[in-house]
């Protein structure tokens, strides 16, 4: 339920100048006015599940996106059903669309699976436990190479200059005495990169805890506190100290954001599921609307 100073669902990851949207709750267009983004750099929006308060900002962002240049296809990501949703909207809205939109349903969504990739990175989607088809998303970098070490490059004779970039990117180069050089050979091992997840409208599920492992971030929904875990297993979602459960079962994971409150708590309530949290996973906050948080990488 939308309350004053609270939207509803919805997070922007920002990479590199690439905007990538989970959820699209009502109002998420007038959220993304109110922060100094460019919203035709949203490279794909993925969809937990189509209840309407995670899709009814969609049919706006679709839009809102033809009022700007746009050159790259938008993807739209989500269990089945999604695709229907965007069509009619389109049809009946009679929608002005002057860029590409690939929808791409998951067609099982009670397996997990890549769902999304690109130059980089790669989004993994696995199921959750709601009363509708439902996924949550892990957004993962790829591997990258260790640290370069220049003083072993000049050791092994290969000079300063476009070698070494080579180096760095993987490929082995031939020193000036005619040696081949491995990049192992000048580079400490290999780093993670970032890793964000996001998980919302589900039971508790122990299952997830292998997808979401090693996130910098998860944001993952708190709906009630502990005295209302009935009513959360009935409603097939959780109390705060479920999702802390998650989170220290995980392993890895740098802190945890609690999303999706349910509208009974009020600004001075929601301490509570904070506190009923950080018992299990110390490192929990609350998520804001407009909250920015950076996620530099682990090294």
């Amino acid at each position: 339920m939308p309350l004053p100073g609270r939207f509803l669902t919805s997070v922007l990851l920002r990479r590199e100048g690439d905007l990538f949207l989970f959820d699209c709750g009502e109002g998420t267009q007038v959220s993304l006015r109110g922060l100094n983004l460019k919203w035709k750099k949203i490279t794909a929006i993925f969809i937990s599940h189509t209840h309407a308060d995670h899709i009814t900002g969609l049919p706006g962002i679709l839009m809102l996106s033809s009022q700007v240049d746009r050159v790259e296809p938008l993807y739209i990501i989500g269990p089945p059903k999604i695709r229907e949703f965007v069509e009619l909207s389109r049809r009946v809205l009679d929608m002005y669309i002057n860029y590409e939109i690939v929808v791409q349903e998951i067609e099982n969504p009670g397996q997990p699976g890549e769902v999304f990739r690109q130059n980089g990175y790669a989004v993994t989607s696995f199921p959750l436990r709601h009363t509708k088809p439902c996924v949550g998303y892990a957004f993962a970098e790829d591997t990258r190479p260790g640290v370069f070490y220049p003083e072993k490059a000049l050791g092994l004779g290969v000079p300063r200059g476009p070698l070494w970039s080579r180096l760095q990117a993987g490929s082995p180069v031939v020193s000036e005495s005619g040696q081949t050089v491995q990049p192992e050979d000048v580079l400490g091992p290999s780093r993670r990169g970032r890793k964000f997840s996001f998980i919302t409208d589900t039971l508790f599920t122990q299952s997830a805890c292998a997808y979401v492992k090693d996130s910098d971030i998860l944001i993952c929904e708190g709906m009630f506190a502990k005295d209302l875990e009935d009513s959360a297993r009935e409603k097939k979602h959780m109390t705060s100290q479920q999702a802390a459960a998650i989170a220290k079962n995980s392993g890895g994971i740098g802190k945890m954001g609690l999303i999706h409150y349910s509208p009974r708590y009020m600004e001075r309530d929601l301490k509570q599921l904070l506190r009923e949290a950080r018992e299990i996973f110390p490192d929990t906050f609350l998520t804001r609307d407009g909250q920015v948080l950076p996620m530099p990488n682990p090294d």
